[in-house]
C-alpha cells in the first residue's frame, strides 16, 4: 500500500469556496478510482493554517496512486483556480 500526506494552500478568501468543491469532487475520485482507498482532505486547527487543507490518501499499490496522479488535473479542474501555487506533497509506504 502506498500513502500520500499531501498540503496545499487555499487563496485568502476562498476556503470555503474550495471545502464545497471538495464535498462535490472527493467522492467523484474514489468512485472513479478503485484503487484509491482513502481520499481525506482536511482542515488544519490553529491560526497558522487557516488556509491550509491536507490530504489523507491511500492506494492499494503504485499503479493505483500513478492512476490518479494522472486524473488529478482533470479531477481539480474547479479547484485549481481557488489554489496558492505549489503543493507538498510526501509519499509514505507502510511498515508492517
Amino acid at each position: 500500500m502506498v500513502t500520500i500526506i499531501a498540503t496545499i494552500n487555499v487563496k485568502e478568501g476562498k476556503l470555503d469556496e474550495a471545502i464545497e468543491v471538495l464535498k462535490e469532487i472527493v467522492p467523484q475520485i474514489k468512485a472513479s478510482e478503485p484503487g484509491t482507498l482513502e481520499y481525506i482532505p482536511h482542515t488544519v486547527a490553529g491560526r497558522k493554517f487557516k488556509n491550509t487543507i491536507i490530504f489523507y490518501e491511500k492506494y492499494e499499490s503504485e499503479e493505483a496512486m500513478k492512476t490518479h496522479m494522472a486524473n488529478l488535473a482533470k479531477a481539480t479542474v474547479k479547484l485549481a483556480p481557488l489554489l496558492e501555487p505549489g503543493m507538498d506533497l510526501k509519499t509514505c509506504f507502510e511498515i508492517v
